[in-house]
């Protein structure tokens, strides 16, 4: 990999990354279409797979997290892909099983809220693995997704505050028909628990229309309380956090108008989704 970059950035070819952990769907797709469009078809796409370990609470799906590298390979082929990049948990975390790694990237503003309080490793993995992604790859830009707001919002502030010589492009989010925000954990989704996922879309258009109806700021916590009057109404689902901020800089806000953002977590059944909005 990093002699392919090499050989690239003498030659003056642009690079366009896409970061996966797999499993790819038309979500990723749609990223990498987004790196084609940006590079050009003199540039070249890579395409990195890797379920990253750091990332996961030990209580969380690693182990079971879905995994069919063979399509993956074959969908990426279909899309012109130049460059698949597969390391190796000994690749990336070299003397971790010995107990000889301790160097992390922590981004200490963006990631306090929302996935970050949930999930509180959760973005310190991610965070490092792309960090080293970016020094392997050695992109011009990388795209990421809208349904990972707060990610792209972490990933942005890291390469601006780590001087990354790379364009960070957020893409938006693919929807299923049923408006359902494509996802890898969608699979997890069996019987009556597919019909449930709808709850989050249906939140978001709810406070959509609620802000778009009126006259003046609406307090969150009235919003928050009709979201979560919303999800109830799916047997299965519960909510684990819906916010109401800034989009730029993450930042709350008390009362909610026309431009500001939501993110939204529930649980359907085991499977934890999270979608986003601006209003």
């Amino acid at each position: 990999m990093r002699r392919f970059a090499n050989q690239r950035e003498r030659r003056g070819v642009r690079i366009g990354f896409v970061a996966t952990m797999g499993y790819l769907h038309e979500g990723h797709v749609s990223l990498m279409r987004a790196a084609r469009q940006q590079v050009g078809r003199r540039g070249e796409v890579v395409v990195s797979i890797y379920v990253n370990p750091t990332q996961f609470a030990p209580k969380e799906d690693f182990s079971r997290y879905p995994r069919d590298l063979k399509r993956d390979l074959e969908l990426c082929r279909a899309e012109g892909v130049d460059l698949v990049f597969c390391p190796s948990d000994a690749e990336m975390y070299p003397g971790k099983a010995e107990g000889r790694y301790s160097t992390y990237v922590v981004e200490e503003e963006l990631s306090r809220a929302m996935e970050g309080a949930a999930r509180p490793a959760h973005f310190r993995g991610v965070t490092t693995v792309v960090a080293k992604l970016f020094n392997i790859v050695l992109p011009d830009l990388a795209v990421f997704g809208a349904k990972d707001w707060q990610q792209a919002a972490i990933i942005k502030r890291m390469v601006a505050d780590l001087n990354f010589p790379l364009k960070i492009v957020v893409a938006p989010i693919v929807r299923e028909p049923d408006g359902v925000a494509m996802s890898s954990r969608n699979k997890y989704l069996i019987g009556d628990l597919r019909p449930q996922a709808t709850v989050l879309r249906r939140s978001i258009q709810a406070v959509r229309q609620l802000v778009a109806r009126a006259q003046r700021p609406v307090p969150a916590p009235k919003l928050k309380a009709c979201v979560r009057q919303i999800v109830k109404t799916a047997p299965a689902a519960r909510l684990d956090y819906v916010e109401f901020f800034e989009p730029d800089t993450l930042t709350p806000v008390t009362t909610v108008s026309r431009g500001a953002h939501m993110a939204l977590a529930v649980f359907v059944g085991k499977t934890r989704l999270i979608d986003n909005s601006r209003l």
